[in-house]
């Protein structure tokens, strides 16, 4: 009864050790080839103009809505600095200075000095909101998008322009 037992148990082994399918150091090689062709080919499937302008809107849009929200709920004043020279933009919130870099930035509007296109530009957030409305422009090579702060609503807009 024993040695049948035994056999049993061999059979299963046996059977355990040959199966159908891929190792665990074949997929690992496999995926590797997969990923590096995609790093190889992801730099020609790159995001249009379009796309881009887009992104760079929604990022300032949202670095915008942060310091506003923030300077509001902790009742205190944060500015945002636009240098329209180097294309950057640094704000110093709750979680400290962070500078962001944006490409197609173009021009600032500001309700006390007009259209300013060269130089830096500083708008402050009060404990109640924005201390002034002003309309950022980002122009690329197709198209211009303009991301607007309104000081009496609040409001943070992103708005595509002619031309």
């Amino acid at each position: 009864m024993r040695k049948k037992a035994a056999r049993v148990k061999m059979q299963t082994l046996k059977a355990g050790i040959y199966v159908k399918g891929f190792t665990l150091m074949e997929l690992i090689v496999v995926i590797f080839i997969v990923s590096l062709m995609l790093m190889v080919s992801f730099p020609y499937f790159t995001i249009s103009e379009g796309g881009k302008l887009k992104s760079e809107a929604a990022l300032l849009a949202s670095v915008l809505r942060y310091l506003n929200d923030s300077a509001v709920s902790a009742k205190e004043t944060y500015g945002v600095k636009i240098d329209l020279r180097q294309k950057t933009v640094s704000y110093k919130g709750p979680d400290g200075e962070k500078v962001e870099r944006i490409d197609d930035l173009s021009s600032v509007s500001l309700q006390s000095r007009g259209t300013v296109s060269d130089g830096e530009v500083i708008v402050f957030f009060t404990p109640t909101g924005a201390s002034e409305s002003f309309t950022i422009h980002l122009r690329g090579e197709d198209s211009t998008i303009a991301v607007s702060s309104n000081s009496l609503s609040g409001r943070i807009g992103i708005q595509p322009q002619e031309g």
